[in-house]
């Protein structure tokens, strides 16, 4: 498919001093060994366990969640129940009281209420539609952006989606944009009713069918800062329903965050079939049991976000 390549990472600071690994140098192969959070877990639910990751070489930190599927275990997308639309992740723990709670999908800050970017659909209800084009270059791009959603039972899924007449579709492939050549209008023969009951819209995707596939030119994210080194958010799963949700600090010492490709390489570290990346930056930040785990862009401070996916048992 033109324009349209399975992206790489490429081994180029693996033998370099640390001072030569700057976020300049593009992306590099890592792996991560990712250490229980016993002092969490013990009081967790025991199919959401917390995991701690960390390269001194990079350098990278970084936390991991399972969760394993139980009928018992809500998972929403929310959003933020104040009349701007904005909460911190910390300020949605208190009002939903979930064992975890981690950043969701894109938003515009300047406006107020916030407005998201993109489909935001919570228990059934469409409360933002899924973006249909947007503009570049003083161009209008027809597009299928990358979604992460879940259905009745919990079960994670992730597509390229649009939506015709408050129905929502998912489709094999996403539309064929380039930066000097849109895409046409979309054919919705081609594509599939998408039966979720939560989902957001966010992307670019990191993992299809298996295999590391970013859709960057495809997804309309040129001529952003999407594709660089930020802090970032995303999440995937294995074959067997296990989900993985991550959290990468980074414009920091200690983290300097990472590439779309290092961050789809440690998802297929862990197995995943498919995953997405989500909000990053500041917005990047992970709650469990009401503990901010992460420094967001090297910083206790959090940002007020839109969107929040909030996992919590119900076995009481």
């Amino acid at each position: 498919m033109l324009n349209r390549t399975k992206l790489t990472i490429i081994a180029i600071c693996g033998l370099f001093l640390l001072s030569s690994c700057s976020s300049n140098t593009g992306p590099t192969v890592f792996h991560l060994t990712w250490i229980p959070i016993d002092s969490l877990n013990q009081s967790l639910p025991a199919n959401i366990r917390v995991y701690f990751g960390e390269d001194t070489n990079i350098p990278v930190r970084a936390w991991m969640v399972k969760v394993i599927p139980d009928p018992v275990t809500d998972i929403d997308v929310i959003i933020a129940p104040d009349n701007d639309n904005r909460q911190t992740p910390e300020e949605i723990y208190q009002w939903s009281m979930a064992d975890v709670v981690i950043n969701g999908g894109y938003f515009l800050m300047d406006k107020n209420p916030t407005e998201h970017v993109g489909l935001v659909l919570s228990d059934g209800a469409i409360l933002e539609h899924a973006l249909r084009s947007v503009l570049r270059n003083n161009e209008r791009y027809y597009i299928t952006r990358g979604a992460l959603g879940f259905d009745s039972t919990g079960k994670m899924d992730v597509a390229w989606v649009s939506e015709k007449d408050g129905v929502l579709y998912q489709w094999d492939q996403p539309l064929e944009n380039s930066e000097d050549k849109p895409a046409l209008l979309p054919d919705y023969t081609q594509a599939h009713q998408w039966n979720v009951s939560n989902a957001l819209q966010a992307g670019p995707v990191l993992i299809s069918d298996g295999q590391i596939d970013i859709p960057v030119d495809e997804e309309v994210f040129f001529k952003t800062s999407i594709p660089k080194v930020h802090p970032r958010t995303a999440a995937g799963y294995r074959s067997d329903g296990t989900q993985i949700y991550m959290v990468v600090d980074g414009r920091q010492s200690v983290s300097r965050g990472v590439w779309l490709e290092e961050l789809a390489g440690l998802f297929m570290d862990e197995g995943c079939v498919e995953a997405i990346n989500l909000d990053g930056g500041g917005s990047s930040a992970l709650v469990v049991n009401g503990i901010l785990l992460n420094r967001p862009a090297g910083s206790q401070t959090q940002r007020e976000v839109m969107t929040a996916i909030i996992i919590r048992n119900d076995h009481e």
